[in-house]
């Protein structure tokens, strides 16, 4: 009998992680508990200073379109609904409901009281260091709908 052989690559695959909310509402509500606000905020920050550093050059180098298409990327990723108005200057995003805090609740998962913060906290960072501030201008608790505006900082 022939063998044969699959060859795969991750890429191939469906990009899924739905559940990584759920650890991450968990580590925030330990952190809360255990250190405070401010050592969640922290922890946010270290990572998306981290994280997103590629992001952050890009935003640099191209403005606010590299964060628009990112948004959007993330968003059809994780089947999210969002509306950008978008500007070289100012763009303001409309999230109808967080795809992660919808998971979370539609499995029985714990949202940590500041799970908004992987939102604004995350946001600021990214815009750390980059022409662009970031804005929380809303957020439900309850479904993470949310207003995020990015603005282009004065000079």
């Amino acid at each position: 009998m022939a063998k044969k052989t699959m060859t795969r690559k991750a890429a191939d695959n469906e990009y899924l992680h739905k559940d990584f909310h759920g650890a991450l509402s968990n580590g925030i509500e330990y952190l809360d508990k255990t250190y405070g606000e401010e050592a969640v905020r922290e922890y946010l920050r270290q990572f998306a200073n981290t994280f997103y550093a590629p992001l952050k050059e890009d935003i640099k180098k191209r403005g606010l379109i590299a964060l628009k298409e990112h948004i959007e990327k993330t968003y059809k990723i994780e089947g999210g609904k969002v509306d950008i108005a978008f500007s070289e200057d100012e763009m303001t995003v409309k999230v109808a409901a967080c795809p992660a805090v919808s998971h979370m609740r539609s499995h029985g998962y714990q949202v940590a009281r500041l799970f908004v913060e992987t939102t604004r906290t995350v946001n600021e960072a990214i815009c750390e260091g980059t022409p662009f501030a970031a804005e929380l201008l809303e957020y439900d608790d309850q479904t993470g709908r949310s207003v995020q505006r990015f603005i282009r900082r004065v000079k």
